[in-house]
């Protein structure tokens, strides 16, 4: 097949009658079909059930130092679970603090401690008049509802296979004291999936802000979650900012979110001394301990680090096949024609497909249309706005195999038919 813009107005006008003659035979099906949120599936669901039988008795609720998970106390989470994390995240048990089971809620804390308390020596962010974040796109969108919640200005910072443009970041850093912070996925990036080089983690590490306070919110949400035989490699910003003596920028968070139960998992948070000695002033006012009961119960069934790592291939066997079924279809399907490019993850929960410019509401209309969900244009940049209104984010984990065959054939059969549509004006 020709690539889309290589044809004359005949061979659109005929393309687009085979598409439109396709799209009303999947209207027809009465379909419903979600691709919208980076769910797990039932399946996955299913895989942690024996967790919840592993505590029965009062010995069992009691740590290896003797503890009394039952009752008050413990404030930054169990010993043995702070090492767990600490292992995955390459950081000291020291720098981490178990939370409840959102590290949302954690990154949403973080954010609200530093507009109300600031960071240290430094003065509350709300008493410094209008302060900015960069925001690297496509990105999280649960990331911008945070800053945007505070009424922080958010600046659009583009993405490529390596991550943020860092000759801009680095720009915006150094000469602008009102920018405070940047949201960062660095492994298997939320949408795009690519993970950060190392020169850009390095680059991080190297960073001099003019704002004395500017935190790099690091959420590696996904530093486990692989996809492919061969997963990909984040070099370790703590580390490299050691060697900088810059420590005290970056804020990491993890959870087991898509890992156990998302309703019920664990979430973490990692920084230095001075950032843990800040926030825990704000957490010793905010509760007196997180769920310890619901600590202990992952410890128990997952044991440590290389426990951890070796259950998510459980999840691997489940997620795998559905991000192979949405990457074949695209190449089979999209590829030829040139209206639309992708990247080809090797972990995490999603696959960020860029379509022809101008035609990303478009393609999310019709798929609704059809009877599939997709997550709103636009949902990937600030304020829910898409300058090339061009990506769209797959979430592939939620339907079953057979339902994403079904739900990936109608998308694609959406992207060209906006394509064509678009072409013939």
């Amino acid at each position: 097949m020709k690539c889309y813009s290589e044809m004359n107005r005949d061979e659109l006008m005929s393309e687009k009658n085979v598409l439109q003659g396709k799209y009303e035979e999947f209207k027809n099906e009465g379909l419903s079909l979600d691709m919208s949120r980076g769910k797990p599936g039932s399946e996955q669901l299913d895989i942690s059930m024996p967790m919840l039988d592993v505590l029965s008795s009062e010995s069992d609720c009691r740590t290896d130092e003797g503890f009394d998970c039952r009752n008050y106390g413990i404030l930054d989470g169990i010993p043995a679970v702070k090492k767990m994390f600490a292992d995955i995240l390459e950081v000291s048990s020291d720098e981490v603090f178990v939370g409840g089971n959102s590290s949302l809620n954690m990154m949403f804390d973080t954010i609200s401690c530093l507009m109300t308390q600031g960071a240290p020596g430094c003065e509350p962010w709300i008493k410094q008049g209008n302060i900015k974040f960069l925001c690297p796109v496509p990105g999280y969108d649960r990331h911008f509802g945070v800053t945007e919640y505070y009424g922080i200005e958010m600046i659009n910072v583009p993405m490529d296979s390596n991550g943020p443009d860092m000759d801009l970041v680095e720009q915006l850093v150094s000469s602008d004291e009102k920018i405070k912070g940047i949201w960062c996925v660095p492994k298997y990036a939320n949408p795009t999936g690519i993970t950060y080089s190392d020169e850009v983690v390095r680059r991080f590490a190297a960073l001099k802000p003019a704002a004395k306070d500017f935190r790099i919110i690091w959420d590696n949400a996904y530093v486990i979650h692989d996809v492919a035989d061969e997963g990909d490699k984040l070099l370790n910003l703590m580390d490299e900012c050691k060697k900088n003596g810059t420590e005290d920028l970056p804020i990491m968070f993890t959870s087991t979110s898509k890992i156990t139960f998302p309703g019920a998992g664990v979430a973490v948070m990692a920084c230095s001394e001075n950032n843990m000695k800040s926030f825990k002033e704000r957490y010793k006012f905010q509760t007196i301990g997180y769920d310890k009961i619901n600590q202990l119960r992952h410890l128990r069934y997952l044991k440590d680090s290389s426990g951890l790592i070796e259950y998510m291939k459980k999840h691997k066997a489940v997620i795998a096949p559905k991000f192979k079924c949405v990457l074949d279809a695209l190449e089979s399907e999209v590829r030829e024609t040139g209206c639309a490019k992708w990247e080809n993850p090797n972990g995490g929960y999603f696959v960020s497909v860029d379509v022809m410019n101008g035609t990303a509401k478009e393609v999310v209309r019709l798929c609704k249309e059809a009877g599939v969900v997709l997550t709103g244009a636009g949902a990937t940049y600030p304020y829910g706005k898409d300058p090339d209104d061009s990506n769209i984010r797959i979430a592939p984990t939620y339907p079953s195999v057979e339902e994403l065959e079904k739900a990936v054939k109608i998308f694609c059969v959406c992207v060209k038919l906006a394509a064509v549509n678009k072409l013939l004006g």
